[in-house]
């Protein structure tokens, strides 16, 4: 008799996810550094690029594995928030370039 009613409490209990497996708000602004970057060198805009998408992952946060529509969510807020900085990066580095001087040499002798 016991072991039927614990199994009718457990029939009739809601099936529902813990409170504890949702993921935190995320932050909605991150700052990225690059002052300390040499954006005119490769390494330089690879390390900026890296930067941007360990911000834009704290940016749009995570879902948990169980919530397929959470998991689409972020991912299109880390395309969208993604092409955004990398539009601010690519500016970032245009102005850096423009600020060196124009070298003109002659190739005639």
């Amino acid at each position: 008799m016991k072991k039927l009613l614990i199994l009718a409490a457990l029939a009739a209990a809601p099936v529902s996810q813990p409170a504890l497996a949702q993921s935190a708000p995320a932050t909605h602004s991150v700052a990225v550094q690059h002052r300390d970057l040499d954006l005119r060198t490769e390494a330089g805009a690879k390390s900026l690029d890296r930067r941007i998408w360990r911000a834009v992952v704290e940016v749009c946060g995570t879902a948990p594995d169980f919530d397929l529509k959470g998991k689409n969510d972020v991912r299109q807020c880390r395309a969208d928030t993604r092409q955004l900085a990398s539009a601010q990066a690519e500016q970032a580095i245009a102005d850096v370039t423009r600020a060196q001087r124009i070298q003109v040499t002659s190739i005639r002798k």
